[in-house]
């Protein structure tokens, strides 16, 4: 990576990633390419260079060594299973990557020196709904179950822990299965973490039981693309990273409107979080770079440390590992019209934010001033093509 000029404030930054616009993982790598290309026309002095991984690892494999020679700073690419392969090339190679799209706990913590990751750990995903759940749903049984992959396991085994914790009744069962019919406890609660696919199946499924969960939290409700694949979602809550509205005024890099005002000119959909997170990695990895007047790995990390704010993600802490702990995930409900309503994190439990409250009037104020004109389903659930709107601004090799 090169080294630029000590003191050079608007440098010019190169930023690169992989990810996945074709394949398996298009649904959320395209979304964050989307937002990188947001936050290139806001910064003024960065240029983007991406590259299609097509969901794979041999490709992953194939493509980032050269990406890490043409740029300055370093993207991860989008899921647990292709940054832990990220994270080991970056590790051989001597190079830092800046995580955006793997929230796996042995992902975040396998490479201190070579890794920062911006997203809440997968073992603390669930915290906001079992704090919810907690205060509103006393002596609930919770069913936690997952999907195949380590990403999810992850998720339900911090869910469980957390729970009992929490002193609720919690039973970790194995991937994608629900009580049987004769065993269904008189009052119980479903959690799932899998991939989307799973995610809606094991909804699905849930609530065709005789008996259905008397509350209904899925990893997978927390995109809008979940009011498509789910007939008549209401009532049911989603954990996310990021929601309109919920992370507070920006200290780093722009400012959630004018970010959602620049996606808009590219996409009419408002953006769900893995275009927000990727945005989020870029204005840190560049203000560091900028900050410390370096591109090298060693001044990147030390300045990634010191490092301790807000963007429009929400906050920004690492520790010494390079693990995320100052930001934190956000739990949504779906209500009428398939719209997302807000739930607010407090330290007592969650509340439900009636309509006067603050982040909801930015939400609905986000989509009068942006999607005016477009019907709701199709502006919060739109996910669109793959598009090359940000190959005009790929410098060549």
């Amino acid at each position: 990576m090169s080294t630029g000029q000590a003191g050079a404030s608007r440098r010019v930054i190169r930023v690169g990633a992989c990810l996945s616009l074709t394949g398996r993982f298009a649904r959320f790598g395209v979304q964050a390419a989307r937002g990188l290309d947001a936050w290139r026309s806001l910064d003024g002095a960065a240029e983007l260079v991406i590259a299609d991984d097509e969901s794979s690892p041999r490709t992953l494999e194939s493509l980032l060594p050269a990406i890490t020679r043409r740029c300055d700073v370093l993207l991860g690419p989008y899921s647990t299973q292709l940054m832990r392969v990220a994270g080991r090339m970056a590790a051989d190679s001597g190079a830092l990557l800046w995580n955006h799209g793997g929230s796996g706990d042995d992902v975040e913590a396998a490479h201190p020196g070579h890794i920062v990751s911006v997203l809440t750990p997968a073992s603390r995903y669930a915290e906001p709904f079992l704090s919810h759940v907690a205060g509103s749903q006393p002596g609930i049984r919770l069913w936690v179950t997952h999907g195949k992959g380590s990403f999810g396991r992850q998720v339900a085994a911090g869910a469980a822990g957390t729970a009992r914790g929490l002193g609720m009744e919690a039973i970790l069962a194995s991937a994608g299965s629900l009580p049987e019919p004769g065993d269904v406890p008189a009052r119980w609660g479903l959690f799932c973490a899998g991939t989307f696919e799973d995610d809606v199946e094991t909804v699905l499924r849930a609530r065709a039981l005789p008996d259905p969960p008397a509350v209904v939290c899925a990893i997978a409700a927390g995109v809008r693309e979940f009011g498509v694949a789910v007939t008549d979602p209401r009532g049911i809550l989603g954990v996310g990273q990021w929601f309109p509205g919920t992370s507070g005024d920006a200290e780093l890099g722009p400012a959630e409107a004018d970010f959602l005002a620049a996606h808009a000119t590219g996409s009419p959909a408002v953006p769900d979080y893995p275009a927000v997170q990727a945005a989020a990695a870029a204005v840190l990895a560049a203000h560091c770079a900028r900050l410390a007047g370096s591109t090298s790995r060693e001044v990147l990390w030390e300045a990634a440390l010191g490092l301790k704010g807000r963007t429009l993600f929400g906050g920004f802490e690492v520790n010494a590992d390079g693990v995320q702990v100052g930001h934190e995930t956000v739990l949504v409900r779906w209500d009428t019209g398939n719209e997302v309503a807000l739930a607010s994190q407090a330290m007592t439990g969650v509340q439900f934010l009636a309509h006067e409250d603050t982040a909801l009037k930015a939400y609905h104020q986000t989509r009068a001033r942006y999607l005016a004109g477009i019907p709701p389903r199709r502006a919060f659930n739109q996910i669109g093509e793959a598009s090359s709107a940000w190959s005009a601004h790929v410098p060549p090799p």
